[in-house]
């Protein structure tokens, strides 16, 4: 059986139960703050066991794609080192809001698994929860009790808390569950060890395949815990692990779910894989780690430096790194595996495919930049390796390890990698503080206490109303108290509101919330899961009196006006570049629009220009909205209405036209009622965000007009200061390049006086030993003043050691030149003797073996660097 018809036979099977199936949600998630990626099949649904929203089915199925790399959820180390964890992987799961319960999940997980898929039932054991003492918690004896229906009670196995009861967080829905486990061992290996010995016990072919949770708690923010009125089945089944039992493999990786990738890396690196455990690793890492970067980028999350961006460079970087020292591609090649994966996966998640050009255009520059520093990095690494062996050391210090992050990219995960190969480790506490120290953190992101919802009135249901007004009276539903850097703020969740809630790149309103003679800032709206939350600094007198909410009409109506002028840019991109071209991110607030779309150039400024026309031009002919509520999603489709990927759509969709024939789009911000309201678009910037993602920025209405007249301001002092010439261009191009020949005569005239400075050094060295030392404390105009004199000595001294302390426009700096001969006979180190220099004057550096630099703060400091310097000589002459 394929792993396509295993998947579709879990579908079928659930429909046949009554249950919706449902498309996967994409696996950046982006309203709710409290995860980066979806790492559960129940994460979609949250909002339904909070009681945020009622479930539209009661019943439903689906296959998630989830991402386990951060957090609790930390797999990352283990992935390709065994052949059970993934980073990326798919959650079939089944879903009961309120309806079946224990008796039904059980059975129908019984039946599909034995009666469908036909797995041996004496290969399987079930876990049920054993109770907590401490929680005041009891067996689950309902669950064991329907279990001896299907199984022998010796197969039903008791779990503690930490296998048998799943939480959300710290607060919120949680129960007991109970799993299956499959022991795909050989005969032989059966016989001689009980595979109940071996459950939960990390064993990689006696493996959970599923888990079936009770939801029938929630956890308040004191710890105790309260029965659900309503309890719920949520369920989760590991398809790569499914498909391991089904095809008999004994790993993962031998399922066709991976060996397509597998067998193309192994074709193109000219290596078998089964022949050795070094490249199989590698080509697992890279088969497992294609998928988790190619549906990031896909749902709209790009390599970054920071947050979830980070998380995907941090994967991509590793698989880099697998292939070109175990497989020997030194050039870019996982680019090529996305084709592979979307032929793969086109017929059940598509979004891969329909933009399979832009996903492998990102990874290959990713590949590109990181290859670049690859080989310098791993060729330093060397270099540790052997003065730590020197030194007869195991640990690579903070500094050193961040310095491999800062000059080579290298993420820490990554060192502590290499560092496991080689039989050492990282002081990883030691990086934590370079990294604060580099960046200058003031502070991580302070801590948030929040406290539970107080409840004021029953009501399931919020109605936004800030579609047609800006004014309403509404009632308080609950309210919570959050603590956010010692500041107390709330939390308000009303009935009714017109205020809009941050999302789709549209920020939250603002305004004011009324009770008689009270008026109460709302200094944000936020979208948690579904639920929209009001924020203020006080809570109105009367928690149960109707409150006037007010939105700021102002802030309302500018950020319209930038909202509306995305969609037609939007358009207009397409008409001028292509139809290649799609949102990868956006910002539109009361001052300023910022559009990220899929281009792999720079946009000419003729484009440009084009651009910009074709939009006024829309907003001169002052087009009415077309807004269409609840709208079938399939029928808005049929209609070319332009969808965002990574965006989550239900069954209904609010479509917005601006002119049938050029602007139709799926939204759930906020618009003007006509696009003259606009009144002016103008282009302030375009820029390169990422490969492949080019970014406009953009100003409209009174913005757009104010900016427009600086620039004829700044114009007009321009041409004043240049006497008015006739032709400004012409005289600005002359005054630059008179500019350019100064400062070639200035370049010539500093090399001139580096040259004599060195001359005049040469004959101040001293012997130590056989070793030339130059000690010099000198004013320079710049570091590189400082390079060039150091460079201009090594050529002309033999068995050079050179420290030069050098004030540069009254700022310390240190340079240590060790000639080549004596790095390779003595083991001379410029970069380690720069570390300890620097020390006297409060700064900090690094380099290369035969020339180091250093800046500092301490500037009385350079005359104790210079006495330094020759103790350090003798030690190592």
């Amino acid at each position: 059986m394929t792993s396509a018809e295993i998947r579709q036979q879990f579908l079928d099977f659930f429909a046949s139960k009554g249950h919706q199936i449902v498309p996967s949600a994409p696996i950046v998630n982006k309203n709710d703050p409290t995860l980066m990626f979806t790492n559960a099949g129940m994460n979609q649904f949250k909002d339904y066991f909070l009681g945020n929203e009622t479930p539209k089915y009661r019943r439903i199925a689906d296959t998630q794609k989830c991402l386990r790399v951060s957090g609790k959820h930390n797999d990352l180390e283990e992935v390709g080192i065994d052949t059970y964890h993934h980073t990326m992987f798919e959650m079939l799961g089944n879903w009961s809001f309120g309806d079946y319960f224990k008796e039904e999940a059980i059975a129908w997980s019984w039946e599909l698994l034995t009666t469908v898929y036909k797995l041996p039932k004496d290969r399987l054991y079930v876990t049920i929860f054993e109770g907590d003492d401490k929680e005041k918690l009891a067996r689950d004896t309902e669950a064991y009790n329907f279990w001896k229906k299907w199984i022998a009670e010796d197969r039903i196995l008791l779990g503690n808390k930490k296998d048998n009861f799943w939480e959300m967080g710290e607060q919120g829905p949680c129960g007991p569950c109970s799993e299956i486990h499959v022991d795909l061992r050989s005969e032989e290996e059966v016989k001689a060890v009980d595979g109940k010995t071996l459950v939960n016990n990390d064993h990689p072919q006696v493996v959970e395949i599923w888990n079936n949770v009770f939801i029938q708690f929630n956890r308040k923010a004191d710890g105790s815990l309260e029965e659900l009125p309503d309890k719920h089945v949520d369920t989760g089944m590991g398809f790569e692990r499914l498909c391991m039992a089904i095809q008999k493999k004994r790993s993962n990786y031998d399922t066709d779910v991976f060996t397509p990738m597998i067998d193309f890396v192994a074709k193109a690196a000219g290596i078998k894989y089964g022949a050795d455990e070094k490249t199989d690793i590698a080509m697992r890492v890279m088969a497992d780690h294609i998928r988790a970067i190619s549906f990031v980028i896909a749902d709209g999350q790009l390599p970054s430096n920071n947050k979830a961006g980070y998380v995907i460079r941090r994967i991509l970087r590793r698989a880099v790194r697998y292939a070109y020292t175990f497989l020997n591609l030194k050039e870019p090649f996982l680019y090529k595996l996305v084709a592979v994966l979307a032929d793969q996966l086109a017929h059940v998640f598509p979004e891969l495919k329909s933009q399979q050009d832009f996903v492998a255009k990102v990874v290959q520059e990713e590949e590109i930049s990181f290859l670049r520093t690859l080989d310098i990095g791993l060729s330093k690494l060397d270099q540790i390796r052997e003065e730590l062996k020197a030194k007869k050391a195991t640990v690579i210090d903070g500094k050193t390890a961040f310095e491999l992050y800062d000059t080579f990219g290298f993420p820490l995960d990554l060192i502590q990698l290499i560092a496991r190969e080689n039989g050492l480790s990282v002081d990883e506490a030691g990086f934590d503080v370079e990294m604060d120290a580099q960046k200058q953190r003031s502070k991580k992101a302070a801590s948030v206490e929040t406290s539970d919802w107080t409840i004021i009135t029953e009501d399931d249901e919020v109605e936004f109303v800030g579609y047609d007004h800006l004014i309403s009276t509404s009632r308080i539903i609950k309210y919570r108290q959050v603590k956010t850097k010692g500041k107390d703020q709330y939390q308000l969740v009303l009935d009714t509101t017109p205020f809009y809630a941050e999302s789709g790149g549209q920020a939250g309103d603002t305004g004011l919330l009324v009770q008689g003679d009270q008026k109460i800032k709302v200094l944000n709206t936020q979208k948690e899961n579904n639920l929209i939350i009001h924020i203020t600094e006080q809570l109105p007198a009367d928690l149960k009196a109707p409150v006037d909410c007010k939105v700021n009409v102002l802030q309302r109506s500018l950020t319209e006006n930038n909202h509306s002028a995305t969609h037609l840019l939007h358009a207009a991109l397409k008409q001028v570049l292509g139809s290649h071209v799609n949102q990868k991110g956006s910002l539109v607030n009361e001052s300023v629009l910022r559009f990220d779309f899929s281009h792999f150039s720079k946009v000419t400024e003729e484009e440009l220009k084009q651009i910009e026309l074709i939009v006024n031009q829309k907003i001169r002919e002052n087009i009415s909205l077309n807004e269409r509520r609840n709208v079938p999603i399939e029928e808005a489709k049929k209609l070319g209405a332009m969808a965002l990927f990574g965006e989550k759509y239900g069954e209904y969709v609010r479509m917005i036209t601006f002119d049938d024939s050029f602007s139709r789009e799926l939204c759930g911000g906020t618009h003007v009622s006509s696009t003259g309201k606009i009144g002016f678009f103008k282009i302030t910037s375009e820029s390169s965000v990422a490969a492949g993602v080019r970014r406009i920025e953009a100003l409209t209405a009174t913005a757009a007009e104010v900016f427009v007249d600086q620039q004829q301001t700044t114009l007009a002092k321009i041409t004043e200061l240049m006497k008015n010439p006739k032709d400004l261009v012409k005289s600005l191009e002359d005054l630059l390049e008179e500019r350019v020949a100064l400062q070639k005569q200035l370049d010539e005239y500093q090399s001139e006086k580096s040259k004599a400075i060195a001359k005049a050094l040469k004959d101040t060295a001293e012997k130590v030993g056989d070793i030339n030392l130059i000690r010099a404390k000198l004013a320079l105009p710049s570091v590189d003043a400082m390079r060039q004199v150091a460079y201009d000595l090594k050529q002309t001294v033999d068995n050079l050691l050179l420290v030069l302390a050098v004030n540069v426009d009254g700022k310390p700096n240190i340079a240590v030149m060790i000639s080549d001969n004596l790095v390779a006979d003595k083991g001379l180190n410029a970069s380690q003797m720069i570390r300890e220099l620097s020390k006297e004057i409060q700064g900090g550096g690094g380099g290369q073996p035969f020339y180091a630099t250093a800046g500092g703060k301490e500037i009385n400091g350079l005359d104790k660097v210079i006495a330094k310097a020759k103790d350090l000589v003798q030690v190592n002459a």
